[in-house]
């Protein structure tokens, strides 16, 4: 539902708004460069304003802030003329006067805080209005008011869910929960290291590493392996490398990848975990993928809803805080542009751009997965090209590294594979989990075709020529 929260009134009165305090956050964001960052990362959002004035000049600094511009009253008032909002904001003498006003940007954070709050007040009382709607016009039966009570949950979901305000946690804070969970039912990267290893030998050989301000694409249908794929390359690269990595999950929970990861570290299928399955051989395993795993210095994001905005602001402050040399995004689609009014081909192409943009300007590798089309599952043999992905053109275009993970075994069975090849004298045998990673472009280097061996129970890919049959206990 899309909540209209400037025109709410409960009786004569005004909903909740503060506009000085609105006016107090613009200030901030104009005069101090830091005070942005605070922000972006306290997730304050252009329809938070109440005024719709301050919105358009907030809409304006996020602007100059995705393209990696100063912002300043010159810079905002050049744009808002250009879009021609500036003299309905009250021309520059507006930005000057608000400018003048505030105190200290000290507070920038705080000020945002009163503007969420109440912007969170005003979805509040929208909601109810329609609560209120829907009850007075609803009959009596048990089906229809399940029906409105099942509605009003998720309005008051989305209201819980827009005012939640989500940052990085540390993988050791992870795990820690992680154990607790189960129990009821970590250094930088030497200054001469320009690139960042995968862990897996030939994707390393073929594309040299992953490149500081490149963009890698990871790419397949529902499935197959991305996110336990990219989560391996995080490990791999904090492990060996102790590279900083902050990992941004639109789509999965920081418990449920901490979950992958735990079975990925240990050799050990995580519903025997989960249901207290395992041996004391596999319970001292556990014991040691756990040590290992909390001195990574890896970094979680999981909020729902982001924006490049606000990811930019969360990796800038990781950069300062902790060093930075890899970012994953898990995945594209499912992240906003954060502009209005945009068709979803303008906003992938826009997500895209915004990407490439912040691996060049914080120097590090990139890496986000994304969806195929169906495309491939319509084509004889089914592998991906590079028109098959989702939703923008834009996406070969930015990327300078795509990849497409390709398994043979997800679209023939066991008994037909048999069969086709009865009469092969080579005896190829039918290949269950074997992974294809096709490099469909490398804009600086060569493509190619790489294999891999994907263990489903336990999430984690290997080099093909790699196995330790200690490891394979109970894998098919």
């Amino acid at each position: 539902m899309a909540i209209d929260t400037t025109s709410i009134r409960g009786g004569d009165r005004l909903p909740p708004h503060d506009v000085e305090a609105e006016e107090a956050v613009l200030a901030s964001v104009l005069v101090d460069a830091d005070a942005v960052l605070e922000v972006l990362t306290s997730q304050l959002k252009p329809d938070d304003f109440f005024r719709e004035q301050n919105r358009w000049i907030y809409e304006t600094c996020l602007a100059l802030f995705d393209r990696g511009e100063t912002i300043t009253q010159i810079n905002v008032a050049h744009d808002l003329a250009r879009r021609g909002k500036l003299e309905d904001i009250g021309g520059p003498a507006y930005l000057s006067r608000i400018c003048a006003s505030l105190p200290t940007s000290v507070g920038a954070k705080y000020y945002a805080s009163i503007v969420q709050a109440d912007a969170t007040y005003r979805r509040l009382i929208s909601v109810a209005g329609h609560i209120v709607r829907r009850a007075h016009e609803s009959g009596a039966s048990t089906e229809q008011v399940t029906a409105v009570l099942s509605e009003a949950e998720a309005l008051i979901a989305s209201v819980r869910s827009d005012s939640e305000v989500r940052d990085f946690t540390p993988v050791s804070e992870l795990l820690n929960q992680y154990l607790e969970s189960i129990e009821s039912a970590a250094g930088v990267v030497a200054a001469d290291s320009r690139t960042i290893r995968t862990g897996f030998a030939d994707l390393d050989q073929l594309l040299g590493g992953l490149k500081r301000g490149d963009l890698v694409i990871v790419a397949a249908r529902p499935s197959l392996g991305k996110t336990s794929l990219v989560l391996n390359f995080a490990r791999n690269a904090s492990l060996a490398q102790q590279a900083t990595v902050g990992f941004f999950s639109v789509e999965m929970a920081a418990s449920q990848l901490i979950q992958r990861m735990v079975a990925s570290e240990s050799g050990v299928d995580s519903a025997r975990h989960i249901y207290g399955m395992h041996s004391d051989r596999e319970q001292q395993k556990l014991h040691n993928a756990l040590g290992e795993l909390a001195s990574l210095p890896m970094y979680f994001d999981d909020s729902a809803t982001l924006t490049i905005s606000e990811m930019r602001s969360k990796a800038q402050t990781l950069q300062k805080q902790h060093g930075l040399d890899l970012i994953v995004v898990d995945y594209l689609q499912l992240m906003s542009s954060g502009m209005r009014n945009e068709n979803r081909v303008q906003e992938v192409s826009n997500i895209s751009r915004g990407l490439k943009h912040l691996a060049r300007d914080l120097d590090v590798p990139v890496v986000a997965c994304s969806q195929l089309s169906r495309a491939s599952e319509m084509r004889a043999g089914n592998i991906p090209m590079l028109s098959d992905l989702r939703e923008s053109g834009s996406i070969e275009q930015d990327a300078d590294v795509v990849m497409f993970i390709y398994r043979e075994d997800r679209y023939v069975t066991r008994e037909q594979w048999e069969k086709d090849h009865s009469g092969d004298q080579r005896h190829r045998e039918y290949p269950a989990g074997i992974t294809q990673l096709i490099v469909a472009k490398h804009r600086n280097g060569p493509t190619g075709t790489i294999h891999l061996r994907f263990r489903d129970k336990i999430a984690r890919f290997e080099d093909l020529l790699v196995r330790n049959d200690d490891d394979w206990e109970g894998d098919a």
